[in-house]
């Protein structure tokens, strides 16, 4: 139960950051319990998906409520592309666990990664006025959630930060509406891995009881985040995505060093 109830507050947390950035949740989740070391790899990265998965539904709902629209052929587009990208991350995930006997090379790997997309992102949100790539053929769409949907469930981390940058770098979509396309994506790509787990290993190997306390705290952070996104502005958005980037490229650093100490 301890446990429960620090996951609890844990996915609470982040999920009202990451509903208002636009980064799921996950990004801030999964270095957490990787810290925290209650369970192995593979179930860290199991109740992260399920829980910016139950985030992602809540915050789109509420965001659809809140009057954002979106352009549908693009949403659709993109989920396409995170769908097949989301299979194939977990995949390679779940390889690389086969490959390495001890799981903290995989997580290294994950750090890396991780680190080398939240300072992409940072910066390129920092420059402000940067230009985009203005790409609008319907298959860059596709091609753009399916690196998103790859990158997200490969790391464990839903989709974090990198989702808004490449969002706003390649089709010059401004940050609110870009945090929205972007919880959109991690719902596609989270079900298309949660589903992909669920014919293949199964949930056996995880203890399931721990979703008590997953789900609520998703759901919770989720309708709480939305509804602070709707009324602040995209400079305060801005705002916080940018610090949170930096919190969290601090955890994952330590995370780092704490494997080989």
């Amino acid at each position: 139960m301890y446990i429960g109830i620090v996951y609890f507050v844990v996915i609470i947390l982040a999920n009202t950051v990451g509903a208002i950035s636009g980064m799921g949740g996950g990004v801030i989740i999964k270095p957490v319990l990787d810290t925290l070391h209650f369970h192995p790899l593979a179930a860290i990265s199991f109740y992260s998906s399920v829980a910016v998965f139950t985030m992602s539904i809540v915050s789109t709902l509420r965001q659809m409520k809140n009057g954002l629209k979106l352009e549908i052929p693009i949403a659709a587009l993109v989920s396409l592309g995170s769908v097949i990208g989301g299979i194939s991350g977990n995949s390679v995930f779940e390889s690389l666990l086969g490959i390495f006997t001890d799981e903290k090379y995989v997580q290294l790997i994950q750090i890396i990664l991780t680190i080398i997309t939240l300072l992409f992102a940072y910066f390129y949100t920092k420059m402000g006025n940067a230009r985009s790539l203005d790409l609008s053929h319907p298959i860059w769409y596709v091609v753009v959630g399916l690196f998103l949907g790859f990158i997200s469930t490969l790391l464990g981390i839903g989709g974090g930060p990198i989702n808004v940058a490449i969002l706003m770098v390649c089709f010059g979509i401004p940050i609110k509406e870009a945090t929205v396309y972007s919880v959109i994506t991690i719902f596609f790509s989270q079900a298309a891995k949660l589903v992909t787990i669920a014919q293949t290993t199964g949930f056996g190997r995880f203890d399931l009881s721990i979703l008590l306390y997953v789900i609520p705290a998703a759901v919770l952070g989720g309708f709480i985040g939305a509804l602070i996104s709707g009324k602040i502005s995209s400079e305060r958005v801005t705002q916080v995505f940018q610090f949170v980037i930096l919190l969290v490229l601090i955890l994952n650093l330590w995370n780092g060093v704490q494997l080989f100490i």
